[in-house]
């Protein structure tokens, strides 16, 4: 008999009133689940509700109606209380490494602060749990002694991921957590992410505008356009092979080095843009 998924999104819908004028549907009925160990990417463009729906599974914004599911329960409408109980298994890593951290503490200080509620940890325990997750991250152990402002935007996200992760969550969603770095530091967090998620055994919840940097992360893709979802399947299919007219569109949106590839690309855009219209 097949594990349950750990994560479930059944029918969830988000209207958000826009003064006087009409109700604007930021997700109009989304279904979704993540397996436990399983990456999940989310994609689509600024406005196709994809941050609502992390927000939703968060806590973070309230649902209009439909339901969310933790390891079978029902999280849709938790007091703050249980959410603060419920943050032991669900973290967040958010998109500005440079307002993520409290620049008026130390890092050593921010790592600690999801382990204070442990009554089993001693203090010796939560500075070697520190020292583990800043070596996993690849930071140096004298990093928790200096503050956020001594680091590089790369740094600063990976210390970020290093909080997500201290307490050893199952289910940690990503919120861009790499469009506000350079390529090349890019590549070094996704890195890092796939070998969390692997030696960790952490479900994901991968959010982001990029389909070519999903497929690098994601076990399966969601596409998400205008509160809808659109087309879902294995990473590499939805890359690969899309059928939605969305899909090739925002596939053809994506950056490439070559300019006469870039060219060929932003005709291809503006096809699939014609083909939705």
């Amino acid at each position: 008999m097949s594990q349950p998924p750990l994560l479930q999104v059944h029918d969830v819908r988000v209207d958000f009133t826009q003064g006087r004028g009409p109700v604007f549907q930021a997700l109009k009925g989304v279904s979704l689940h993540i397996n436990a160990g399983e990456t999940l990417g989310l994609v689509g463009e600024s406005g196709s509700g994809k941050t609502t729906l992390g927000r939703v599974i968060l806590g973070l914004t309230e649902a209009t109606s439909g339901q969310v599911l933790f390891d079978g329960q029902d999280i849709t409408h938790l007091s703050r209380a249980a959410r603060r109980e419920l943050a032991r298994d669900i973290q967040v890593v958010f998109q500005d490494p440079y307002g993520s951290l409290n620049p008026a503490r130390t890092v050593g200080d921010t790592l600690a602060e999801p382990l204070l509620n442990d009554a089993t940890l001693t203090r010796q325990d939560i500075q070697r749990r520190i020292a583990e997750v800043l070596e996993r991250v690849g930071m140096p152990v004298d990093t928790a002694s200096r503050y956020p402002n001594q680091f590089s935007g790369g740094q600063r996200q990976r210390i970020a991921i290093a909080r997500a992760v201290i307490g050893k969550p199952r289910l940690v969603v990503c919120d861009e957590p790499v469009s506000a770095l350079d390529l090349s530091v890019q590549a070094q967090v996704l890195n890092l992410l796939n070998e969390l998620q692997h030696s960790m055994g952490l479900a994901m919840l991968f959010i982001s505008h990029d389909l070519t940097v999903v497929r690098h992360v994601s076990h399966r893709t969601v596409v998400l356009y205008r509160g809808d979802i659109v087309e879902q399947g294995s990473a590499e299919q939805v890359h690969h092979h899309p059928q939605h007219p969305y899909t090739r569109a925002l596939l053809a949106a994506a950056p490439v080095p070559d300019p006469i590839a870039q060219r060929e690309r932003r005709q291809q855009f503006a096809l699939a843009r014609q083909a939705m219209a």
